[in-house]
């Protein structure tokens, strides 16, 4: 299995933390903590890339 890794910049937003994967188009969360962001940015990155398979035939 091969790993990607990826740069997450994130920002204050108020009392969030928002962030993006730099170099990933679309790829947005936000979260309470660095941890919590960091949990749901992976999630929207799954949910992109599942997006993206094609479909079976």
């Amino acid at each position: 299995m091969m790993t990607q890794s990826f740069i997450l910049e994130y920002w204050n937003d108020n009392d969030w933390l928002v962030g993006r994967l730099k170099g990933v188009p679309g790829v947005f969360s936000q979260g309470q903590t660095l941890a919590e962001l960091e949990e749901n940015i992976r999630d929207a990155y799954r949910l992109m890339a599942t997006d993206a398979e094609p479909a079976p035939e």
